[in-house]
Order: C-alpha cells, then structure tokens, then sequence
C-alpha cells in the first residue's frame, strides 16, 4: 500500500509595517466615532441635507434596534 495524502498548503502571514498599521488604527476609530456620533448623539439639531432632512430621521428606527433612546 502507498501512502498518499492529500497536499497541504502553508499560509504565510501578511505582515503589515507598524506605521500603516496605526494608519488603519486611527482611521478606523475615527470613522466608529463618526457612525457614533450620528446613530448615537445626534438629536436632529443639524441639518446637512436642508430644513426637513435631518441624519436623525435617516437613523432613526437603527437608533432604536441599537438601543439609543432619543425622544
């Protein structure tokens, strides 16, 4: 009898240089601080989309399945 196995393969790791990695980091936290922001604090106060459009009312129903009160 032959002893046959299936071939392996050997992944290697992607290494990422630490200054591209802070990079991604601080990006990174700045955009969940962003999306925070608008699905969590924003009240409706600012309108970037004229005078009847608010990001609250975009947000509105996520804001409650997320578990933000905002009345």
């Amino acid at each position: 009898m032959s002893n046959l196995s299936a071939p392996t393969s050997v992944s290697t790791p992607i290494v990422v240089p630490v200054s591209r990695a802070v990079m991604w980091l601080v990006g990174t936290a700045i955009v969940a601080f962003a999306l925070y922001y608008f699905i969590g604090v924003d009240q409706g106060a600012y309108s970037i989309f004229g005078k009847d459009m608010h990001i609250h009312e975009f947000v509105h129903d996520a804001r409650h399945f997320l578990g933000f009160p905002c009345h």
